[in-house]
């Protein structure tokens, strides 16, 4: 069983909270401000008796007008592609209804896997699917700095942009958070 669901994120870093010197504001100088968007989409496999495993697909958007801001149906089937290889097995995967979800052309692509099973979470329903929370945990974090205390200001090095990295019993603390049961059908 997988949960997928996407976020966007520009590339202006967002506003974080730090230690400083009392009366001198800390000021880390940011290039690139109209840098693009960058798109990702992300899939947590869940399987009894197996760990649960988070899985993403990053696209860089430039800016300009005219220019695809969002993942097409092409990047988010390449996505469950590259799961249903990994689990090899099928897969039973619900997703939003985003436009992109519900698209002709992705009925055609969803029909042409016989080991694809697509259901669709109820509209406005973000607490029911798991994937919500990591975007939540991602995009709270990436306001924090990396060292805690006084020195934390000092010398401040830009950090490399990393992907999202989530250990398994974060991933199933955000599927109990759902309140969401994975049930053996072999079990009573």
């Amino acid at each position: 069983m997988c949960f997928e669901d996407e976020a966007g994120f520009t590339r202006r870093p967002p506003r974080g909270r730090t230690w400083g010197r009392r009366g001198i504001t800390p000021v880390v100088t940011v290039s690139g401000r109209r840098s693009g968007r960058l798109s990702v989409a992300g899939l947590i496999a869940m399987r009894p008796g197996s760990r649960t495993r988070l899985r993403h697909r990053l696209r860089t958007h430039p800016v300009g007008k005219g220019k695809r801001r969002s993942m097409s149906e092409r990047d988010f089937i390449a996505l469950v592609d590259g799961v249903h290889q990994l689990v090899r097995a099928p897969i039973v995967l619900i997703w939003d209804r985003l436009n992109t979800h519900v698209s002709r052309r992705m009925r055609d692509l969803v029909a042409e896997r016989s080991w694809l099973t697509v259901f669709l979470l109820p509209a406005y329903s973000p607490d029911l699917n798991p994937v919500e929370g990591i975007w939540a945990h991602v995009k709270r974090s990436l306001g924090q700095p990396r060292r805690h205390g006084p020195r934390a200001t000092r010398n401040p090095r830009p950090q490399p942009t990393q992907t999202p990295s989530v250990p398994p019993d974060t991933l199933d603390g955000f599927i109990a958070g759902t309140g969401l049961t994975l049930n053996d059908p072999a079990s009573p």
